[in-house]
Formats: structure tokens, C-alpha cells, sequence
């Protein structure tokens, strides 16, 4: 419920009285922020530090921000949600469990007075939160702001502490808190054990997705948040994977089998295919070579047939003249060759055995 414009006057008022932070803390409480929110924080100087502020459902859609100053009244703007991040500051809205965090880098010594605030028609609502920059020792700590888990498991946070600071608690922000030695948060059981030096270890047990938010870890008057991201369990675990590549670089690939396999051939398979088709393109090339050759013999046949009915042959009969005195001489002069003459036989079918297809020829002497 949005409180009266006179209540924020006097807020305002109480801030520049230099009133106790403890009493504001109280006041401001009840102007749209939970009870379970940050207050002070150790951190080390260099470091970075999330912190998570939670909003009433009114103001699921107003701008939030961050400002620096120990006086809301003077505080300096550092960061908004309708504005950019800058690389020291940044800030984002969960609007679905009301709660924008913070985060501010680099931190030094300066970096010690902030509010987180709403803003809203008149007096901005805000909750102040100091930071314990130290460049020693924390005073008050966990290993890492953010943790992940899967459903269904557990996850054991280690919340260190320097000294003791007072009675050790587990809270949700915004919600419930349990402290030692047992409790149960929205149906998450939660056990402390403060049996280590300097050291106090808080175990959620069976969580759910539900079980994903912001916590503090808190002792005496400090809080550390502590972020919780709960997942579904995987299928396939981590040590899976690892055997599963493992063999795959042992095993050769296989080919699933069936006729509507859709994987890539293998080397072997390639090859084979490969051959195959050599060997067809060679038988094929072959056959045609044959057929071309056994056409080229057949049209031969009938012309050299042909050309062999063609001729015809005549009988040249010399006659021998003595020798005379000067026949070394006259030798070559004796004689005289006869012209052979070449006629076409008419076709085998038609040739009759008789003497008139025989010419003969003469051959005289001188």
C-alpha cells in the first residue's frame, strides 16, 4: 500500500537530521521495500559486489535505480533501468519476482554509501546499503556470489566470517529466514553447520525450480548475497559426454542400417561405388569398340569379293630364239611383252562354262 505524501515529507526530513541509519533502515522499510533486504556488506577493495533490491508489485513497472550518497536528499544518480550500463555500474529488473539488482565494479574506498530506490510520483521509495571496502581481510564473505544447481539436488554454500559477528542465518530475500540448526524455505530444507572454524556451511536439500533466487548469508548485522540459478538435470551427465567422445575417437563411423538411412557414405562404401561404376563405364566403352569393328568387317566382306571377280589374269607364253654371234647384244631387244587386258566378269550367277570369256594373247618375237 502506498503510504501518504506527508510520510515521505518526513522521511526526507529525518535524512537530513542526520538521523540514525538503524532507525531509517526501519522507516524505510515500510515505504515499498521488504523487511529482508542488504544492509551492510564487507567487500574487498578492486573487487565487485550484486547487490539484489526487492519492490513492492505497484511499482513492477516504475524505473528503478542506483544513487551514491550518504543523504538520499544529495545522492547522485549512478545507474537507471531506462538508461545504459556503464562499465562500473550496471543494473537489471526481474520483474516477474520483483527484485532489480546492482552491481558495482572497481569498488574503492569510496564506494561506501548507496540506495537502491523506485522511482514514483512524489518521494521515491529506497533502501540504504553500506559497504565495508577493506583492503585486509573480510570480514564477512563467500567464495562466489553466484551458484548453480540442478533440480532435485542439493547445494552446500560456505558462508566465512573473520570473527564471530553474532547468530548465524539463512534468509531468503524479501522472504523467510532460518537459523541453526534446521528449517524449511518455501518447501527446501535448509541445515546449518557452524562446526568448522571460521567457517559456517549452509546445505539446501531437494530443490526446486522455485528454489532459484536471491538468499543472504547473515551474521550479527552483515549480509552477503548469495544468487541461486536451479536447472533441470540433464540427460546426458558430464562424465557421459566425456566417454561418449572418447569412443568416437576410438570407433569408426558407422552407417545405420535400413533403406531410409540418411548418413554420409563411408570411405569404404565410396570406393566400392567408385569401382563399380569404372568397371561399367570400361565394359560399356568395350562393347561399343566390338560393335563399331564387327560393322567395319562386315561392309568389307562384299567389296573385296567384289574387286577379287574383277580381274582377270592372262598366260604369257614366251617363245626362245637361238643365239647368234651377237646375241649379248640383241638380247634385250628380242622381245616383246604383251598388254593384258582386264575385263568385268558379269556376276557368278550368270557365267556359263564356255570359251568366249577367255581372251588370250599374242606374244611375237622380232
Amino acid at each position: 500500500m502506498q503510504q501518504p505524501m506527508m510520510f515521505f515529507v518526513f522521511l526526507d526530513s529525518l535524512t537530513d537530521m542526520d538521523v540514525p541509519l538503524g532507525v531509517l533502515l526501519i522507516l524505510t522499510g515500510l515505504t515499498g521495500f521488504h523487511s529482508k533486504t542488504v544492509s551492510e556488506v564487507s567487500v574487498k577493495a578492486a573487487g565487485s559486489i550484486s547487490i539484489p533490491c526487492c519492490y513492492l508489485p505497484q511499482y513492477t513497472n516504475h524505473v528503478k535505480y542506483l544513487c551514491k550518497g550518504y543523504y538520499f536528499s544529495s545522492c547522485n544518480y549512478k545507474v537507471r533501468t531506462d538508461q545504459k550500463n556503464s562499465t562500473k555500474f550496471s543494473i537489471s529488473d526481474d520483474k516477474i519476482k520483483r527484485i532489480f539488482t546492482v552491481t558495482i565494479n572497481d569498488l574503492t574506498k569510496y564506494d561506501s554509501d548507496y540506495w537502491c530506490a523506485v522511482e514514483i510520483y512524489g518521494a521515491d521509495v529506497r533502501n540504504y546499503f553500506h559497504l565495508a571496502v577493506t583492503t585486509g581481510q573480510h570480514s564477512f564473505y563467500v567464495d562466489d556470489q553466484q551458484k548453480k544447481a540442478f533440480q532435485g539436488g542439493d547445494i552446500t554454500i560456505n558462508c566465512h566470517y573473520w570473527h564471530n559477528l553474532g547468530e548465524f542465518s539463512w534468509c531468503r530475500v524479501g522472504r523467510s529466514c532460518v537459523t541453526a540448526p534446521s528449517g524449511i524455505i518455501d518447501g527446501t530444507t535448509v541445515t546449518i553447520n557452524a562446526s568448522v572454524p571460521n567457517v559456517f556451511s549452509v546445505t539446501m536439500s531437494s530443490l526446486r525450480l522455485e528454489s532459484s533466487g536471491w538468499y543472504l548469508c547473515v551474521s550479527g548485522e552483515f549480509q552477503v548475497p548469495v544468487h541461486l540459478s536451479v536447472t533441470e538435470q540433464p540427460t546426458t551427465t558430464p562424465n557421459t559426454v566425456r566417454r561418449s567422445s572418447a569412443s568416437a575417437r576410438t570407433t569408426p563411423p558407422t552407417v545405420p542400417e535400413g533403406p531410409n538411412r540418411n548418413a554420409p557414405f563411408g570411405l569404404m562404401e565410396s570406393l566400392i561405388l567408385t569401382s563399380a561404376l569404372i568397371f561399367t563405364l570400361m565394359a560399356a566403352l568395350f562393347f561399343c569398340f566390338m560393335l563399331k569393328r564387327h560393322k567395319q568387317n562386315k561392309s568389307a566382306s562384299p567389296a573385296m569379293k567384289e574387286a577379287e571377280e574383277e580381274v582377270t589374269y592372262s598366260v604369257v607364253k614366251p617363245s626362245k630364239k637361238l643365239l647368234s654371234e651377237r646375241s649379248c647384244v640383241e638380247q634385250n631387244v628380242d622381245v616383246t611383252y604383251s598388254t593384258v587386258v582386264s575385263m568385268r566378269q558379269q556376276k557368278v550367277q550368270k557365267v556359263e562354262a564356255n570359251d568366249n570369256n577367255v581372251t588370250y594373247s599374242t606374244l611375237a618375237f622380232h
